[in-house]
């Protein structure tokens, strides 16, 4: 039944894109070059719609045939926060609204999904038992939506790159799901991961449609739900819930570390510029086509640190976060280093 809805999603995204494309250019929802673009030419945006579109359908299928089932309520909750993260970014690719007032509605997200059921409950303790949150739960739920949608949001500078870091991480999230047998957990992330792949045939390099606002506000919602899941996130395996999408976001996370450091830095934490990691590669001399295969081969490498997370003890776990994390401060003190002698 799964695997039927993928491919649904997955056809109905690649027949939805000469529409996807036309209503874009008709309503004016397209990228225009600037200083803040890398790309040279007028590009439709707004091409989240091709794959949010069948993704949100499938999802009311979903909770229509399990309309009697804690799973029935929660696929109905997604899908129209879904609509709504998909009307907002339509919105703003059309209007290109203040940063500020983008956080806002962010923040929102993260607000809506908390009291729809979709939190963080744990957090893992790799020294004993979880620590179960209790009111710190509502901050820290929107504190990750917040996060994960700029993660997507900022690291969608290039053709194609948001689109395969989100194809790849909704594949891990699937693959760990299908091991702890968690219908919710494999339903949406194959959902993510068919919609994806789908838009990434017309979004690699050069990229005919971009995603905008209105794709990367949807994939990071999705991920974010994936792994706050409510009462049904990963089963058997609670306390390393927020260690696999970590781990698996590991590039565009620590993206936004180094993006909020550097605002912070120059003083104002909304201002845009073009010192995110793949402008920093593309200054080094590489093309847009190596720095996504380059970013995709790495986020792979981070995908399967997260699937092993689901296949240790909580020792080995712990001794793995070390290392990922020295990893990560290492390539972020080189980055910034590189950065400062421009």
């Amino acid at each position: 039944m799964i695997l039927t809805a993928a491919l649904i999603i997955f056809l109905a995204s690649n027949l939805l894109m000469p529409w996807n494309k036309r209503f874009s250019i008709r309503h004016g929802i397209i990228a225009m070059p600037n200083e803040r673009r890398i790309h040279r030419s007028s590009t439709p945006e707004g091409g989240g719609l091709s794959f949010g579109l069948p993704i949100v359908m499938m999802q009311l299928v979903f909770a229509a045939i399990f309309r009697h089932e804690e799973l029935g309520r929660l696929f109905l909750e997604l899908a129209i926060v879904g609509v709504l993260a998909l009307t907002f970014g339509l919105i703003d690719d059309r209007f290109e609204s203040r940063a500020r007032h983008k956080f806002i509605w962010q923040i929102a997200l993260g607000v809506i999904m908390y009291i729809v059921g979709y939190r963080i409950y744990f957090l893992t303790n790799p020294l004993g038992g979880d620590f179960i949150l209790g009111w710190i739960s509502f901050p820290i739920t929107v504190l990750w939506y917040v996060i994960v949608i700029n993660a997507i949001n900022f690291i969608d500078g290039m053709d194609g790159l948001a689109t395969g870091i989100s194809a790849i991480v909704s594949l891990v999230l699937l693959v760990v799901g299908m091991r702890e047998g968690n219908l919710l957990v494999i339903s949406l992330s194959a959902f993510l991961f068919s919609g994806s792949l789908a838009f990434l045939r017309f979004n690699f390099h050069p990229a005919k449609i971009f995603l905008g606002e209105t794709g990367t506000q949807f994939i990071a919602l999705n991920i974010a739900a994936i792994s706050t899941a409510g009462s049904a996130q990963f089963k058997g395996i609670t306390s390393m819930t927020m260690m696999i999408p970590l781990a698996a976001l590991g590039i565009p996370l620590l993206d936004v570390a180094l993006a909020v450091f550097r605002r912070i830095h120059l003083g104002n934490i909304f201002q845009a510029d073009k010192s995110h990691i793949h402008h920093t590669m593309l200054a080094w001399g590489f093309s847009q086509r190596t720095i996504s295969v380059i970013v995709y081969i790495v986020t792979m490498l981070f995908g399967l640190i997260a699937i092993g997370f689901s296949f240790t003890d909580k020792k080995v776990l712990f001794s793995l976060l070390l290392v990922l994390l020295a990893l990560m401060v290492i390539i972020a003190y080189i980055l910034m280093r590189l950065e400062r002698r421009k």
